[in-house]
């Protein structure tokens, strides 16, 4: 798994910050960088459009314990799977 993926889709989770203000009382968060990879690596396992939702959504759950909807993680999931696309070799 790549460094920059993991660093991206952690950005994008922490600009989101679906944990709010709570977000201070995880001593060990580190960014969302442990969520980014377990995204990441579900990703890889089915990687199409429709399960992202559902992989973000599930993965944000169990770590914290939240009640997000896939509505709710939507545009995170849009933007973590641009960040995919671009990691792809290009066929040229």
């Amino acid at each position: 798994m790549e460094e920059a993926a993991i660093n991206s889709v952690a950005k994008i989770l922490s600009e989101w910050n679906p944990l709010g203000s709570g977000a201070r009382s995880y001593a060990d968060l580190n960014g969302y960088r442990n969520e980014a990879i377990d995204i990441l690596f579900e990703l890889q396992m089915q990687p199409s459009r429709r399960h992202a939702r559902r992989i973000v959504m599930e993965v944000l759950n169990q770590a914290f314990h939240l009640a997000l909807t896939a509505e709710d993680c939507a545009a995170a999931a849009t933007k973590i799977l641009a960040v995919l696309e671009s990691q792809r070799p290009s066929d040229k």
